[in-house]
């Protein structure tokens, strides 16, 4: 085959530094459209995008020429970098260091689709930690509690 060609779909999940809630509804619009401008600077796009005030979630298309970690490392630092202009509160602003990152089935799109744009409803029914085991749960991935939410 002469050409590459991939289809990539991943759930990306990451939270503030301490999970301190400071993605209060008015800065979420414009955060989700900055990092809507930096996935498609990265040759990715960003289909789904939601969260509450501590945390964020993302389904973007994984482009071929990128590793899952560059593309949120780009992710991360830009929205970090802007989101400190936007108010005094936000001037140290910063994320956890770590991210979560889920291979989802293209039969899934929607589904996961409407479960990121949903996340205030969804967190009115389940904490953070309750959401995260779920997830880690329906990927069979292992994880060690004392480390998961420091």
């Amino acid at each position: 085959m002469p050409q590459s060609h991939s289809s990539l779909l991943v759930h990306i999940v990451f939270t503030t530094k301490d999970r301190i809630p400071l993605l209060i509804p008015a800065i979420r619009a414009e955060l989700y459209a900055y990092f809507a401008g930096i996935a498609k600077a990265e040759s990715s796009f960003a289909h789904a995008i939601g969260g509450i005030e501590d945390h964020v979630h993302l389904l973007v298309t994984l482009p071929r020429t990128k590793t899952l970690a560059s593309l949120v490392e780009v992710l991360k630092t830009g929205s970090s970098k802007w989101l400190k202009t936007k108010d005094e509160k936000l001037r140290t602003f910063s994320w956890q260091s770590g991210y979560g990152g889920f291979s989802v089935s293209y039969s899934q799109f929607a589904t996961v689709c409407k479960y990121i744009r949903t996340q205030e409803i969804h967190h009115r029914r389940m904490n953070f930690q309750d959401e995260l085991r779920a997830i880690f749960r329906h990927h069979a991935i292992e994880f060690d509690e004392r480390y998961m939410w420091k």
